[in-house]
Parts: structure tokens; C-alpha cells; sequence
């Protein structure tokens, strides 16, 4: 085990190993435990602080907070822990998932859709810079996942696309922006999600490709991000029989396990087929999906006993800890497990420099935030990655680009719900759309529907002789717990569909999800953003008004495998 913590991706000195085991020695099966724990916050709350350090857990997951609350909590951990604290966020797509201040650079798709490599080490790099100077180590990205089913409604805009060739260059390029900042990332959902339509957060979905299939996509994938040197793994209730059975002949079709509390997937397949030496933590635990068929209390130390070195999560804090403590004592974990699981938590935070981590005055690191968080510079790259991305995917000839003069008169259709980013909610992004086409001396009204059913619903020359275009602004953006991200049309008979595009020109944008042209097939314009904050709209109007060119490819199949789409 030494030897392995000498290698790659830890690339520990004697004296790190040395430390390591000292501590090791020192603590408690309790306290052994407790570090296999990676918990979350939501503020820098005093309490939770307190609760966490006297525990003595291995780390925690940010959601969303303040730069002053993200500068705090990370003070506060430091001061109290006698371990210090891995300290995550889904860093997928910039640092504002962690600081409302941070700069969101980009979806992972929209950086796929440049075609250029150079933006996904970039997103990296942004984010390497201000998780440093927040304090934040340790980033749940990228997303190696491919996004073969435009029916799934999890990776959708996460990934980097359906080519595994596209997602491997721009999953590398992150991981080297990223790491040379001293943070780590996690690559995930191994062992690979977007093959199933269905959701690992409500039930233990499939990656049903073969042996081969999947070493020639996800395999090669995750073989380039080991060899780029990514520190940590995250393992997703995800199944896959193919390999589970190939290392494990025995296995009947009803013992088939997700990858969280499958030994032939986390040891057998990424560990010694693929060689990962690195840390791994499973997703979060409080989904569906790990329980599967599994029973909670002997799903959390299974997970363990299978290789995973760190559990994402609890649904009960206090009930969780002794689920994994009895299995300890049951012998589901045994000790050299435990003990390599925290050896490698250990090598992890060693890696990082966080057993010499010392803070500055607050005052200086406040400053210092304040100036790289959000900065001029990052945000610049911002509006590149926009420019860049934003993809015309159908045109009639002649609509574009719009100008008062010839569209004076718009009505906007608002197709909206779901979660998105943290600039501004879901809900309003149509509103904000129309607001900045009346800047430009647009006449926008809109769309309300109106009382009534058949027989007395508003006649079409209302809508035909009162607008000269409408456009469709959708912002159906994934989000767990959802099991499809369709458009839902207003009642009666859909009164909102788009059935004016024989006698209007009509524009269909995509804010979020890609795939809507399955439910407006014959939309003879169609644009997707890929995301859909205040850079990523101000551009878009740019690219409608004729100032800006259309420069998006789409990195995935926009018309869903459906013939008519593209007519």
C-alpha cells in the first residue's frame, strides 16, 4: 500500500506516507469510520461547523452560498478540524454552484458544441482559480458520462456530448485545467450513465453495453482521464452487466448490483482492469438507486467493502454512522479495508497540501476573493464560450436576422419549468428575453392563454394579424427526480403549439434542453443556447438581430433519430 501511494495520482513523499500512517495509527475505529463520510452545507452555520468537526468526518459538499459564508465555513473547518476537510461542490459548469459570485463559464455541452478543446481546459483552469482562493478543493467533474439516449433526463446538457471521442478530449482538458490548482476533480458517474432513459436518483438504472462497446466508449474514457492523473472517481448506482458478469461468471441477473456496492465493477473493473489508484466516493447515497436491491443498513458498509472509499452523503446522519459501524462489526468491512479506505482519504488531502494548509488573515483572503472570484477576466471567457456555442440548428431562409422594422410586432411564447442555474430561476427567463428585445425596439407582448374550449377559444387572426413573428422560448431543464423533460402544451388541444408557422415566421428557442425538436418537429427555425444565463442571452439576441454569427455545432442529435424533425 505504500508503494501505491508513491505512484500516480497521489505522488506522495516519504515523509507524507509517514504522516499518514501515524495518524492512522492514532485513531479509533469510530473515528476511522466517521472519515469515510463526506457531508454537506449549506452555510457556514456555527452548529454544523461543530457537529462535523468533533465527529471528525472526512469532508463535506457545498451547495450554494455567499463568498463570505464559503470564505467562513472554509476558516472554521481549518481552526477546529483535527483532520482537515476534503471540501466539495459539483463543479461542473463553474464556481457558481458553490459562490454566488463564481463565474459560470459554461454547460458542459456548450463547451462541447465549440468544437474546441481549449474552452473545457479553460473551465477548468476558472474554476481551479476560485475554488483556490474560496478554500474549495475538490470538484465533482467532469461528467465523463455520454449522452447516447436524448430520452435520459439527467445528462442531457452535464456531458460533453454522444461522441466518447469529444467527451474524452474535453474531460482530459478539464482535469488538467483543474489539477494544476491543487484541487481535485472527480470524474463521474462511473461506470457510465446516458445509455438508459431512466434516472439513478428514483430507481438503479442500466449501461447495458457489451464488454467491448463499453471499453471502446466509457472505458477508453475513463482510461484517459486515469492516465491524465485525476485524483478521484465517483461511482454511480449505475449497473452494468456486461462486465459484472464477465468478472463475476456466477452471477445470476437477480444479483446484479449498482456500481456503488459491486465489487466486480469498483475493484475488479476500475481498480485492477483500468488501474485507477486514486480516491473513490460513491454518489450521493441518499438516492433510490443504491437500494436497488439492497437493504440501506447493508448498502452503506457494502459499498465499502467493494472499494469505494467514501460514502456521498446520509439520509439520517446519526443512523447512517451506525449502519456503517455494525457492518464494520458484522465483518461486511474488514479492517484492512477500512483502513485502506482511509489511508487513500488521507494520501487524497495529502496530495492537496491540506495537512500544511494555513490560512491568511481574513482580510487578505476576502480581498484576494473579490478580485479572482467572478473577475472581469473569467467572465470574458464567458461571453467566448457563448459566442462560440450557441447553435443554429434549423433556419428558414429569410427570417433572420430580425430588425423592427421588418418583425416590429412579436409575441413570445414562455415554455418554462424545471431547475437551471443560479444567475436567475427558470421561471422569468422568457420575460427576460422579451424585456431585451424591447431594448431593441421590438414591440413584445407575452403569451397568456385565454378562457374557453372548443368552439370559443380566441380566432387565429388574433394571433395572425396582430404579431409579425412569434418565437418559442423554452427552458425545460433537467433536474433529479424527473423522469422526462418533454413539453407539456396548454389546455385544451394545446392551445400554445406552434401551428402558425405556415403563416408566420416562427422561431423555436432551446435555452437548456437540446432534443426539443421531437415535440416541434416542424420548427423551421430552432436554436439551442445549451444554458441560459444573462451572457448566454445577451449573445443570443446578438446572433437574432444579424450582429454575431451562428458558430454552435451540436455535439449530440439535435432531431432525436426522427426523419420529419429535419424537414
Amino acid at each position: 500500500m505504500k508503494k501505491l501511494l508513491e505512484e500516480k495520482p497521489y505522488y506522495l513523499k516519504e515523509e507524507q506516507i509517514q504522516g499518514i500512517y501515524e495518524i492512522l495509527d492514532q485513531m479509533t475505529v469510530e473515528e476511522k469510520v466517521n472519515q469515510l463520510f463526506c457531508m454537506i452545507a449549506y452555510s457556514d452555520d456555527d452548529g454544523l461547523v461543530e457537529d462535523y468537526t468533533t465527529k471528525g468526518y472526512g469532508g463535506l459538499m457545498c451547495r450554494p452560498m455567499e463568498m463570505d459564508q464559503v470564505l467562513r465555513l472554509k476558516e472554521k473547518l481549518v481552526d477546529k478540524a483535527r483532520i482537515p476537510f476534503l471540501i466539495a461542490a459539483n463543479m461542473e459548469a463553474g464556481m457558481d454552484q458553490v459562490c454566488s459570485k463564481g463565474t459560470y463559464v459554461g454547460s458542459q455541452m456548450s463547451i462541447a458544441s465549440t468544437q474546441n478543446s481549449r474552452y473545457a481546459y479553460e473551465l477548468g483552469n476558472i474554476i481551479g482559480k476560485e475554488a483556490r482562493v474560496l478554500g474549495v478543493n475538490w470538484a465533482f467533474a467532469p461528467v465523463a458520462d455520454i449522452d447516447y439516449n436524448w430520452r435520459n433526463p439527467i445528462t442531457n446538457i452535464r456531458t460533453y456530448g454522444s461522441d466518447p471521442d469529444t467527451v474524452l478530449a474535453m474531460a482530459t482538458e478539464y482535469i488538467r485545467g483543474l489539477q494544476k490548482h491543487g484541487i481535485a476533480s472527480s470524474v463521474k458517474h462511473f461506470p457510465g450513465d446516458g445509455v438508459d432513459e431512466r434516472d439513478q436518483h428514483l430507481l438503479t438504472s442500466v449501461n447495458s453495453l457489451s464488454c467491448d462497446e463499453w471499453m471502446e466508449s466509457y472505458g477508453k474514457i475513463y482510461k484517459a482521464c486515469i492516465t491524465e492523473g485525476a485524483l478521484t472517481m465517483m461511482i454511480g448506482h449505475i449497473m452494468q452487466p456486461a462486465w459484472s458478469k464477465k468478472i463475476n461468471p456466477s452471477l445470476k441477473d437477480v444479483d446484479i448490483q449498482p456500481a456503488t456496492v459491486s465489487k466486480e465493477l469498483v475493484t475488479g473493473l476500475l481498480r485492477q482492469e483500468l488501474g485507477f489508484n486514486g480516491t473513490i466516493i460513491t454518489d450521493a447515497s441518499s438516492m433510490a438507486g443504491l437500494c436497488g436491491n439492497m437493504s440501506r443498513r447493508d448498502a452503506l458498509p457494502t459499498s465499502i467493502a467493494a472499494g469505494c472509499d467514501m460514502i456521498l452523503f446520509t439520509k439520517n446522519e446519526a443512523e447512517d454512522v451506525k449502519f456503517v459501524m455494525d457492518g464494520y462489526q458484522k465483518g461486511i468491512i474488514s479492517e484492512n479495508r477500512l483502513n485502506e479506505a482511509v489511508i487513500r482519504i488521507l494520501a487524497l488531502k495529502a496530495s492537496l497540501g491540506l495537512f500544511e494548509e494555513e490560512l491568511d488573515d481574513y482580510g487578505i483572503r476576502y480581498k484576494l476573493a473579490s478580485e479572482i472570484v467572478g473577475s472581469e477576466e473569467h467572465q470574458a471567457l464567458a461571453k467566448e464560450v457563448a459566442d462560440d456555442s450557441i447553435t443554429l440548428v434549423k433556419e428558414e431562409k429569410g427570417v433572420l436576422p430580425l430588425t423592427p422594422e421588418k418583425y416590429r410586432r412579436i409575441l413570445v411564447y414562455g415554455k418554462e419549468g424545471g431547475l437551471s442555474d443560479a444567475h436567475i430561476g427558470v421561471e422569468g427567463k422568457a420575460a427576460v428575453f422579451a424585456e431585451l428585445l424591447r431594448n431593441q425596439g421590438f414591440e413584445v407582448d407575452l403569451y397568456k392563454p385565454k378562457e374557453g374550449f372548443e368552439g370559443i377559444l380566441a380566432p387565429t387572426t388574433e394571433t395572425t394579424q396582430n404579431y409579425d413573428a412569434l418565437i418559442y422560448v423554452a427552458t425545460l431543464a433537467t433536474k433529479s427526480n424527473q423522469t422526462v423533460v418533454r413539453i407539456e402544451w396548454g389546455q385544451p388541444m394545446g392551445v400554445d403549439c406552434p401551428v402558425y408557422t405556415s403563416e408566420l415566421p416562427t422561431i423555436f428557442i432551446s435555452l437548456e434542453n437540446p432534443y426539443h425538436l421531437v415535440d416541434v418537429p416542424r420548427m423551421k427555425t430552432y436554436i439551442n443556447t445549451y444554458g441560459g444565463s444573462p451572457i448566454v442571452l445577451n449573445q443570443l439576441i446578438k446572433k437574432l438581430l444579424g450582429r454575431s454569427e451562428f458558430k454552435g455545432h451540436s455535439p449530440v442529435d439535435p432531431f432525436c433519430g426522427f426523419w420529419d424533425a429535419r424537414l
